[in-house]
């Protein structure tokens, strides 16, 4: 016979990502759970803080499927709220701090968002984003400002601390059914209007504990959280697996090399997780000044794979082993893990399928394609997304033929290893030819060490329809022979692969996590070759 409470909910059996941080409490109470600065929880702290939390949100009045914004940087906060949310079923939705005003409105609406926790450094750009018909009703302020901003009328200014402080910290009793929502988290709209991904409770539980055994993590690791949080890639792929894991999360608010390397001497860090780019830095910092490095065991890598000089650098230089994570927030978000021993024989290939993921290449009339074919990328897997937020056609869109579709192009190969081609959207479609952006970009940085970063894109062209363009930047102090480079590349890929011409840049778009705003380059180079006339080149 089940237990339940009075008004029947079933706790004995439930699926709550709250639950993972209640039962490494129950574990190993003391252990650390949360570094931010100067401030140290154990476990036993933190999961009391949360249900504080949870329970002063039960007492303003909200209920499972209420939506609470959340908008600030890496911290213990950021944490704590989106676990106080997750245990009674209130719906996160964490705010891109790159958002302008009109991205920032959008989304508060969109999620119907009925309250939102906002640093006091972030108050008036949070408050220069409302439009008059949102719901939203409090304000909840992490921290002082000299000068607190004056809220619109409605809205109720409430200090985060008075927020918890007073409240039980018992776990909070409430009916969360496993595919509840946990959170709304928005993809960047380069096309369209961002959509919003509803993440459930038992794809992120699952995810979690997938990740952890993928990654080996265990209460022994200590991992750091320099991405920022409000992205599912440091939010799901490591922070919820080390908490369900028992281990410790350092926050740092932003990226900075040195003090990166400084830490993980400091505090003896056994796990990382970054971009390419940083490991670049890392490597140089390192070279510059060594530090006792000894204690990391694994540093992951996500949104592509790292050039092959460029991984046996970092290798050589911190001594653990590099893994690649691949995936997207529709998959909570881990799709494919690339194991430490393979990366060097599978060198650009993106890893094998996650423990709790099943992985497909797919035609376009919905047929599985065998070994060596191309196709586009799908997958079966209870991380998937519940679905876009009052989006059923996008919904319809992706979940066709019995499978989640990707919109990523790939093939496997002899061993089972995954190749990850190109987003279907970055296929360059030059004189009659289908171009993976990809490929060319591996080529450019195999053959000029000079590249720091690579680009590859079509844009329009009168004989070509799409003409292959390189946006290149290059490395402090150097510079590129365009034929030279030219030359070498036509070794490696066929005539028509190769760039019409090349673009040198001082500076890259991108996103928050640091991935290059592909969309961006083509409207700012989208004339680029109006002036020329067709060419028989």
């Amino acid at each position: 016979m089940t237990q339940r409470n009075a008004a029947g909910a079933d706790f004995v059996r439930r699926v709550n990502v709250g639950d993972l941080l209640t039962r490494s409490a129950a574990r190993a109470p003391g252990q650390e759970a949360v570094i931010d600065g100067h401030r140290r929880y154990s476990y036993a702290s933190f999961e009391a803080w949360c249900n504080q939390l949870a329970n002063g949100l039960l007492a303003r009045g909200y209920v499972p499927g209420d939506a609470l914004a959340l908008m600030s940087g890496n911290s213990a906060e950021f944490l704590a709220t989106y676990f106080a949310c997750a245990k009674i079923g209130v719906v996160c939705v964490p705010i891109n701090l790159f958002w302008r005003n009109g991205e920032l409105a959008y989304v508060l609406g969109h999620a119907g968002v009925r309250g939102a926790v906002v640093t006091a450094e972030l108050v008036e750009q949070f408050i220069t984003g409302l439009k008059p018909e949102q719901v939203l009703r409090d304000v909840f302020v992490i921290g002082d400002s000299a000068a607190p901003q004056a809220l619109p009328e409605g809205l109720v200014r409430i200090s985060y601390t008075e927020l918890f402080v007073g409240q039980p910290s018992v776990v909070p009793m409430v009916d969360v059914p496993d595919r509840a929502p946990l959170s709304y988290l928005y993809t960047s709209g380069t096309t369209s209007a961002p959509k919003g991904v509803v993440g459930n409770h038992l794809a992120i539980y699952l995810e979690s504990l997938g990740t952890a055994i993928d990654t080996g993590l265990s209460w022994r690791d200590r991992a750091l959280a320099m991405m920022p949080m409000f992205h599912t890639a440091q939010l799901n792929a490591i922070c919820t697996p080390v908490i369900a894991a028992g281990g410790t999360i350092l926050v740092m608010k932003s990226f900075e090399a040195e003090r990166l390397l400084d830490l993980i001497e400091q505090e003896k860090l056994t796990v990382l997780f970054g971009l390419p780019m940083m490991y670049r830095a890392m490597v140089e910092a390192q070279r510059a000044r060594a530090r006792s490095v000894g204690s990391l065991r694994l540093a992951v890598y996500a949104m592509a794979p790292m050039p092959d000089h460029e991984l046996r650098a970092a290798i050589d230089t911190f001594g653990c082993g590099f893994s690649l994570m691949f995936g997207q927030t529709e998959m909570s978000p881990v799709a494919t893990f690339f194991r430490p021993e393979h990366q060097l024989s599978h060198p650009g290939a993106v890893g094998t399928p996650a423990t709790n993921v099943q992985v497909g290449i797919m035609d376009e009339a919905g047929q599985l394609l065998p070994q060596g074919e191309a196709g586009e990328i799908v997958y079966r897997s209870p991380q998937a997304l519940s679905g876009y937020l009052r989006d059923q056609d996008a919904t319809d869109t992706v979940f066709r033929h019995g499978w989640f579709h990707s919109g990523d192009a790939g093939y496997f190969d002899a061993d089972g290893v995954l190749w990850f081609r190109d987003r279907f959207k970055d296929v360059i479609k030059s004189g009659g030819e289908n171009i993976a952006s990809i490929e060319v970009e591996k080529a450019l940085y195999a053959c000029d060490p000079d590249i720091a970063e690579v680009v590859v894109v079509g844009l329009p062209h009168e004989r070509w329809t799409e003409a292959v363009t390189a946006v290149v930047l290059p490395r402090p102090g150097k510079s590129i022979d365009e034929a030279a480079l030219m030359e070498r590349l036509r070794e490696h890929l066929s005539p028509f692969k190769c760039p019409k011409s090349f673009i040198m840049v001082d500076a890259m778009p991108k996103t928050a996590t640091g991935k290059i705003q592909k969309a961006v380059l083509r409207r700012t180079y989208a004339n680029h070759y109006a002036s020329e006339a067709p060419s028989s080149s």
